[in-house]
């Protein structure tokens, strides 16, 4: 389907000869603020994941938790993957930050923000496994007793969730399928939150048909961004894209935890967000679909403050609590 947008100038890149990109947009960042000042919320520090592959993590406490009499009483730990469209650094974001932050105090729960790879530098699954080492980062500093303190004292690994939107939508099913091959223990991941993940398919959905230019994802700029994230000479059908497709992972649909699918009548990709729901109850899986009639894809980047998302995802912790 042809359309006057160039999918490289909206998402503000050039490709480079030896296949990278060069990024012109930049979100404004904010460093982490990890002493406490006299009302401050929520506080968070920067770690080092893993530092071959150059990715980090940021880990958010709310300071009701640090400062209450409550003794051994342990709050959730939600890993966050931010929404990048997979191509863009979006993970210390002002934005990014104030969505974690808003979590973590709305919540009350320990919010660790993972930095994941770009494309088309790092095909996935590459950010698949940042955010598994994120996750096994977490059960090794709760197991040791010289490790980070507010994972140690205070989160409870039996009730850890997995929350991505964007393309972290996308990360949060596949990392759930990939969990039930681990031997997490005591860490269980008791959820998975997928808020308007990215899919994509060779055939056209009627959402996509009705939406072909987009504002905020023109279907030129959705396959792009698949072209640059799928391993070389796959399609859209591969099922890192098109998880409807038969493939390696199918069989382990069945066994992932309560999935919370969260997607806007307005997105495009609202079509392909209902079908995945409906696999996954076809599949046995617990499912809460919450889809709006009002909103569009990456709303909560025009709209940080989106208190009735963050009651939507408590709600569903809260259901889900071991």
């Amino acid at each position: 389907m042809s359309s006057n947008i160039s999918p490289y100038e909206h998402c503000k890149i050039v490709c480079n000869p030896d296949g990278s990109i060069t990024r012109h947009l930049w979100f404004p960042t904010i460093k982490a603020n990890h002493m406490a000042c006299p009302g401050d919320p929520v506080l968070s520090k920067d770690f080092t994941l893993n530092a071959k592959k150059k990715t980090r993590i940021r880990v958010y406490m709310p300071t009701t938790k640090l400062t209450s009499n409550d003794g051994d009483t342990r709050i959730p730990i939600i890993f966050f993957y931010p929404s990048t469209g997979w191509i863009q650094f979006n993970w210390d974001s002002i934005l990014t930050n104030l969505h974690c932050s808003k979590l973590a105090l709305k919540v009350l729960a320990i919010v660790v923000d993972v930095e994941y790879r770009l494309v088309p530098e790092n095909k996935i699954p590459a950010q698949y496994e940042d955010a598994m080492d994120a996750i096994l980062w977490v059960r090794e500093h709760a197991l040791d007793p010289n490790g980070e303190q507010w994972i140690r004292d205070y989160g409870d690994i039996s009730s850890c969730y997995q929350y991505g939107s964007g393309s972290g939508g996308n990360i949060a099913f596949f990392v759930a399928l990939k969990a039930t091959e681990m031997e997490l223990q005591p860490l269980r991941i008791a959820g998975n939150i997928m808020n308007q993940p990215i899919f994509g398919g060779m055939q056209r959905t009627n959402s996509e048909l009705m939406n072909p230019i987009d504002q905020v994802l023109p279907l030129c700029v959705l396959d792009l961004i698949l072209e640059l994230s799928l391993p070389e000479g796959e399609d859209r059908d591969h099922w890192y894209s098109n998880p409807m497709v038969e493939g390696p992972h199918t069989s382990a649909i069945s066994k992932i935890g309560s999935c919370l699918v969260i997607g806007f009548c307005g997105d495009p990709l609202i079509d392909r967000q209902q079908d995945f729901a409906q696999m996954l109850v076809r599949h046995g899986v617990q499912i809460d679909g919450r889809f709006d009639i009002v909103g569009f894809h990456g709303i909560e980047i025009v709209n940080p403050e989106m208190d009735a998302l963050f009651g939507i995802i408590k709600d569903f912790i809260l259901r889900n609590q071991p």
